[in-house]
């Protein structure tokens, strides 16, 4: 078997990256696999790292660490494949705080089921999402592998960068109670391309847009509970402007599957492309990474089935 490239990042799920480093290092011995690890030691570094290790001919590059470093990872080896390909041979090992994306794609959580997984070499095509941001000044071109999410949804991500003191989901539920003191709710302009090919709109103040790739996020909010990472279209969700009580009502419907259905101030759909621009710059993640504190427009586009996914 070739050899695969390990991205480790040692500061995923606060510090468990790094504590997990000697248990994967076992776990592809006992597996009987040979590997090369690489530890980033600053945000963005796992880009870089998998496209070198796309470009000198790794057939499998696995993210060691959370959502963040499975997007990194993502990015750098699309970066490094031509457009008209699909982006082959990623491998997940979970150890962040969230690992949406890891769990919804079924990538096995133990680390020897895991490496197995790498060495049988079952695979599953996904699709990728492609963003275009502008934020007044430059414009942010990224892929996205689990969601994109824009208002009151990054916002929430920006707050948990703050908070050092907790660990997993409770990291995302007090950053939520965080948010609803420091968002306002601007207008939203969303025009998308559904399912069906036809051309939709939306122009009111909200309180977030959320474009799922899967159906979970933030290790337990279901904004899109009805994606699925292979059908070939991805889905969106945005909510009316809320007051606190109202959104406070919402948070916990929001983590169940079936939480959402039904809320009236709750639209969902499918689509093929969309385009949003707001009045006030607003927040962007993509998969649990901030893009842009400040983007006051973007567009999103689909392409089937373009990543494969070690399963």
């Amino acid at each position: 078997m070739e050899t695969v490239k390990v991205i480790l990042n040692p500061y995923a799920g606060r510090g468990r990256g790094g504590k997990v480093s000697g248990d994967i290092e076992a776990a592809f011995r006992r597996g009987n696999v040979p590997f090369e690890m690489a530890e980033t030691s600053a945000p963005g570094e796992a880009v870089s790292l998998a496209r070198s290790a796309r470009l000198e001919g790794y057939a499998i590059v696995a993210a060691a660490g959370g959502d963040g470093t499975v997007h990194e990872v993502v990015n750098g080896l699309a970066e490094a494949t031509p457009e008209d390909e699909a982006v082959q041979g990623l491998a997940v090992l979970q150890a962040g705080s969230g690992n949406d994306f890891a769990d919804m794609a079924g990538v096995p959580w133990e680390l020897d089921a895991a490496v197995r997984a790498i060495r049988e070499g079952n695979t599953r095509d996904i699709d990728l999402g492609l963003v275009e941001a502008f934020d007044g000044r430059n414009t942010l071109r990224r892929y996205f592998d689990n969601n994109l999410g824009m208002g009151f949804e990054a916002q929430v991500t920006v707050e948990s960068r703050k908070i050092k003191w907790l660990r997993g989901f409770a990291i995302y539920l007090w950053a939520a109670l965080r948010a609803l003191r420091s968002y306002d709710q601007p207008h939203f302009e969303v025009s998308w391309i559904d399912g069906e090919g036809n051309s939709c709109s939306a122009s009111k103040e909200m309180l977030l847009v959320s474009i799922g790739n899967s159906r979970r996020t933030g290790g337990a909010f279901y904004l899109t509970p009805d994606a699925e990472m292979d059908d070939g279209l991805l889905d969106m969700a945005f909510a009316d402007a809320l007051s606190q009580l109202a959104i406070l009502n919402l948070l916990p419907r929001a983590m169940t599957r079936t939480g959402l259905y039904g809320q009236k101030t709750v639209t969902f759909s499918r689509l093929r492309s969309a385009s949003i621009a707001v009045r006030h710059p607003v927040p962007v993640h993509t998969d649990g990474e901030i893009l842009s504190s400040e983007v006051e427009r973007l567009t999103v586009e689909l392409q089937p089935g373009r990543l494969q996914v070690i399963v």
